[in-house]
């Protein structure tokens, strides 16, 4: 008898939940793909593309609608013949420079056998490659560069959208698109990257509980067999991705992790329950895996905000938490960080969904600012940061949520 045999009872297509998934039609994002759609339409008319800055919190649908609408531009473009349309997608997650974003597009256009090396140019000669290489090329080319946030220099961002105009290009039509989950990458930009990059901004808001619903019950119809989801398992899971930063992709692994709990129970039927034993599997993933990848300070932000919000202080700005944030910094014998790269935490925090940020508006006395909420269970993040506690010192606020023995009280901690 085999030990493995298929289990057909929930799924017909588990695959439809994943995240590489490409839907026939996108659904809860008609506005935003009318605008993205009109700022693609210079391709086909065989004019200069536009650069195009997309932006919103994970989860928003912004690279499923690059896919998706860029799938359709290449196969429309080729009923013509006087277009030569090429696409190139980039994940600039673990690309910090533009030296390497650089070498990456290069390599993208060349030969595995004529490949360079990510090391031992000068930026410059790489650009020079990168220009022969597009004009080569030739016609309209679109450069797709995803999590744009990680780069930290803008050089190729302000390169790339104006090498045509710079004498750099004579052939290509080069068109820019960017995308970031990060709300103040923008805002760090030189005006002249700004003007460039941002000639076409699209935000992508968070998904409401009826998009989500909508989202759901498109993937379901492929994914799951005929009458395995009970009534409220859908609404359930799209309330939870409404109340969780109306991120689709966390209410489909919910979905998804509902099914394989109630196959694991060897049942035919998702349930509610199934829902929320699921959520609760998936956050304390979620909420280990975010802070295990985090710095040291940004432990010590974390931990910090976390005090404060026990303490009734949030939703606080960032200048408030620096205070505390100093404090704790100086127990655990480190040098603090100046403000910015401090406030570049509480940005890192909120992209993973750890925290939350509203934007503020005072008028001209008070300006525009943000302020920082925990956005995730206090006791799932207190279990988390137990090495972090251990290093400053237990602050009163969290001694509730610690086992007995572990909770010794910060003696020397001044209230800040």
């Amino acid at each position: 008898m085999p030990l493995f045999e298929r289990d057909t009872e929930i799924y017909r297509d588990r695959d439809a939940l994943r995240e590489d998934y490409q839907p026939e039609e996108l659904v809860g994002r008609d506005e935003e793909l009318r605008t993205f759609q009109a700022a693609l339409q210079p391709v086909i008319n065989g004019e200069q593309p536009n650069n195009i800055f997309l932006y919103g919190k994970t989860g928003v649908g912004k690279t499923a609608a690059s896919r998706y609408l860029l799938s359709h531009l290449r196969e429309d473009a080729s009923r013509y013949d006087d277009i030569n349309l090429t696409v190139v997608f980039l994940n600039c997650d673990g690309l910090t420079s533009s030296y390497q974003i650089a070498t990456r597009l290069v390599n993208e256009f060349r030969s595995e056998s004529n490949q360079i090396s990510t090391t031992g140019y000068p930026l410059g000669s790489v650009y020079e490659m990168l220009w022969q290489e597009l004009d080569n090329t030739g016609g309209s080319i679109i450069v797709v560069l995803d999590e744009i946030d990680h780069v930290n220099d803008d050089s190729i961002l302000y390169q790339l959208p104006r090498a045509r105009a710079n004498g750099n290009l004579n052939e290509a039509k080069v068109g820019l698109i960017g995308i970031s989950n990060d709300f103040s990458f923008r805002d760090d930009l030189s005006p002249k990257v700004k003007s460039s990059l941002c000639e076409q901004e699209i935000h992508y808001p968070a998904y409401n509980a009826k998009n989500l619903q909508a989202i759901l019950e498109q993937r379901a119809k492929v994914a799951f067999r005929e009458g395995v989801l009970s009534d409220e398992v859908i609404p359930l899971c799209a309330a939870y991705g409404a109340k969780d930063a109306g991120d689709a992709r966390q209410s489909i692994d919910l979905l998804m992790k509902a099914g394989d709990l109630a196959r694991d129970d060897d049942t035919d039927c998702i349930t509610e329950e199934h829902v929320k034993r699921g959520r609760r599997a998936l956050e304390r993933g979620r909420i280990k895996e975010g802070i295990n990848g985090l710095t040291e300070h940004g432990h010590l932000v974390l931990y910090s905000l976390l005090t404060l919000e026990l303490e009734g202080e949030t939703p606080i700005r960032s200048r408030d938490v620096r205070p505390r944030y100093t404090r704790f910094a100086e127990l655990a014998n480190r040098d603090p960080l100046v403000p910015r790269r401090m406030r570049d935490h509480l940005s890192e925090l909120a992209m993973l969904g750890i925290v939350s940020v509203t934007e503020r508006n005072e008028g001209r006395r008070g300006g525009t600012y943000r302020e920082y909420a925990l956005d995730m269970d206090v006791g799932l993040i207190v279990s988390a940061m137990r090495d972090t506690i251990d290093l400053v010192g237990v602050h009163e606020t969290v001694e509730p949520y610690l086992e007995g023995d572990r909770a010794s009280t910060l003696d020397d901690f001044v209230e800040q």
